[in-house]
């Protein structure tokens, strides 16, 4: 989701790499569980995000969709999911009686990601701090890859920006089709990388197969790849 926004309006002013100190932790959120109520469909997932709650809780993406754990928007003009907000008491339906996260290990990346955010640029992206978004006063500092807490964060990050790079080219090919055409290429997508199983058992498998489907859909679509792969390989840091 894209925010037209001053982004030293919204932050500290600087930007970061992921090896980089933030005052992005918030001591295990103790006390506190804002971020886990009222986003409304501000929590977009990705494929990954689909792929770790069919490992972590062993529901696929038709299984999350049943259970109204997530559900469908128009983002950009695109069709994803986001985490559906309980409708009686606006509450992520993850959220425990305690004000805990119940599928903290497979969280999406969003949730990791907070309080900070990403600020794409030409050969990638750097992080931000968020300065008015956390309601934590206390955070301390940590390094931005502990905190996100992900294993080998370069292969993640490559993912990241490859997503980031194929849902702004559908985007800009979305004005120029005329309407069947884009309800066509959005459904595609949203089967090819959402509904369709990733037959993975770890995060270096799931990579593999985000590639190769990416791959696939492209070829099916005409959409050159952007960038070379070592592109791809050397942008993070």
């Amino acid at each position: 989701m894209k925010r037209n926004v001053d982004i030293n309006e919204i932050s500290d002013g600087r930007l970061y790499s992921s090896g980089d100190m933030v005052k992005a932790d918030c001591r295990d959120c103790e006390g506190c569980s804002a971020c886990c109520r009222g986003m409304g469909s501000s929590i977009i997932l990705d494929p990954m995000d689909i792929w770790r709650f069919s490992q972590g809780i062993k529901q696929d993406f038709t299984a999350l969709m049943s259970a109204g754990i997530i559900e469908l928007g128009i983002v950009d003009g695109m069709i994803l999911p986001n985490l559906k907000m309980d409708s009686g008491t606006d509450v992520c339906p993850f959220l425990d009686e305690n004000g805990r996260c119940s599928v903290h290990g497979c969280r999406p990346g969003l949730c990791r990601l907070f309080p900070l955010g990403r600020y794409y640029e030409e050969n990638g992206f750097r992080y931000f701090i968020q300065i008015h978004e956390c309601r934590k006063k206390d955070r301390g500092k940590v390094k931005i890859r502990k905190w996100l807490g992900i294993p080998d964060l370069k292969s993640y990050e490559r993912y990241i920006l490859r997503w980031h790079d194929f849902l702004n080219e559908c985007e800009a090919a979305l004005e120029t089709l005329d309407e069947e055409k884009r309800r066509i290429l959005t459904l595609y997508v949203l089967r090819s990388f959402y509904e369709t199983a990733y037959m993975a058992a770890d995060d270096h498998g799931f990579y593999e197969a985000f590639d190769a489907r990416m791959g696939q859909v492209r070829e099916k679509l005409g959409m050159a790849e952007k960038y070379l792969n070592d592109h791809y390989n050397t942008y993070t840091t």
